[in-house]
């Protein structure tokens, strides 16, 4: 039995396996002959393996800009001191996460067959995080491991049936369709900056109608601007710190002016191997997910990972990125200088990204340029108070693994379990 559990729950945390098996299913359901059972199968798992990769080289790219900025602002290496840390709760409290996993997606699919709420939660390893963060919460309140179990199920089902809900009406006023929705920690940001957005923005002009003089039409293609833009961010920061202490900083074994150059191609490559990927997986995982809602859960959709609306408005993305990056270390300036917090928190990078990158498409939708870099720009400032508010609920568990990857839903979602975990005998 235990071998079973740990195969399930090793198919759902990965993406490529989770969702191939859901287009397989999907495509058979829809009774497609041999040939196309295969093929739809095929390209759903090569898309997200090419999604996944594309993502893998945008965080390489984009990593050594954190060091960079830590320096920028002298700040130290986060000294939080978890008394577990991420790697010691994943290998003592494995089995309860993934039970928690496959409780709460198997409490998903019912609220979907059986209530209004017509959304599948297919972000995989989401599907996992989550139920991590809610176990941190639960031993941070000295829960037992059955108590574990049960609540952080409750709170893994809340969080992957609520949060996709909320956003989403700003998805469809993005894609102009209800194929799919979000499936993501952005929600958080994203309503933020949505709202942002709609109320600062305007609808004329949306951040794809960016005109460009014919000398650089070339600037159209997201992959070029992209890879510039991320070349000029490393050779500001460079110029700010001293070129010296940048190539120390980024870790850099070559011409910092090449260094940069290289890492703003391989972000541009990065990115158009994801956007590759995602219209590969879409074009298979809608039709397959169709038969699954026809046969079982009538007019559900899937809720899916953030990169699957950037090709909806990639410069978008960028504005998030860039924006949320400048009023989110400005705000931990701030901060610091203030001595708001008693702890260190560093430029998150990764959640500027995505998650604000994200944000900044729905903000764009709500109301267009302007909207999106009111939006990021606001998110980006929620998104340290966030971190700020999440580590020292997870100070004796996942503090180490929140200031990397907080400042959005998981950070909101501790929050809300540190509440709801109170009612818990023991808790």
């Amino acid at each position: 039995m235990q071998t079973v559990m740990d195969f399930l729950i090793e198919v759902i945390r990965e993406p490529a396996i989770f969702l191939g098996l859901i287009a397989l299913t999907g495509l058979l359901l829809l009774r497609k002959d041999f040939s196309s059972v295969v093929s739809g199968t095929a390209k759903t798992v090569i898309g997200v393996v090419i999604l996944t990769q594309g993502t893998n080289i945008l965080m390489n790219s984009i990593a050594p800009l954190t060091e960079g900025f830590n320096v920028m602002y002298n700040i130290d290496n986060p000294e939080v001191a978890p008394a577990l840390g991420a790697d010691t709760i994943l290998s003592q409290y494995g089995t309860q996460i993934g039970l928690s996993m496959l409780i709460a997606f198997m409490i998903n699919l019912l609220v979907a067959r059986f209530t209004p709420i017509k959304h599948v939660f297919l972000t995989g390893h989401m599907l996992f995080w989550f139920p991590f963060i809610f176990v941190a919460v639960g031993i941070e309140n000295h829960l037992n491991n059955t108590q574990l179990v049960i609540f952080a199920s409750i709170l893994t089902a809340l969080y992957i049936i609520i949060a996709p809900a909320l956003l989403r009406p700003f998805v469809r006023k993005v894609t102009g369709s209800d194929d799919f929705i979000i499936g993501h920690p952005t929600t958080i940001l994203s309503l933020i900056a949505g709202m942002v957005g709609k109320l600062f923005g305007t609808k004329g002009r949306s951040s794809e109608d960016i005109k460009f003089p014919s000398s650089t039409e070339f600037l159209r293609e997201i992959s070029i601007t992209s890879s510039i833009v991320m070349f000029f961010v490393y050779i500001v920061v460079s110029f700010i710190i001293g070129f010296d202490t940048a190539a120390t900083a980024f870790g850099a074994e070559q011409n910092l002016f090449i260094y940069s150059v290289m890492q703003g191609i391989l972000f541009g490559a990065g990115l158009t191997i994801l956007l590759l990927g995602v219209r590969m997986m879409l074009a298979e995982i809608i039709p397959a997910f169709q038969g699954i809602s026809q046969k079982w859960i009538p007019n559900a959709v899937p809720a899916l990972d953030a990169p699957i609306l950037f090709p909806y408005a990639p410069n978008a993305v960028l504005i998030g990125f860039v924006v949320s990056m400048i009023t989110s270390v400005a705000t931990i300036f701030i901060t610091g200088s203030m001595g708001v917090f008693s702890f260190v928190i560093v430029p998150l990078t990764i959640t500027c990204f995505f998650e604000i990158g994200t944000a900044a498409i729905i903000a764009n939708g709500q109301g267009g340029l302007r909207g999106a870099i009111a939006g990021s720009a606001v998110a980006g400032i929620v998104m340290i108070f966030l971190v700020g508010l999440s580590v020292p609920i997870l100070s004796g568990t996942a503090a180490d693994w929140i200031v990397i990857f907080g400042g959005n839903d998981f950070s909101l979602w501790s929050f809300i379990g540190d509440l709801f975990a109170r009612i818990f005998p023991g808790g």
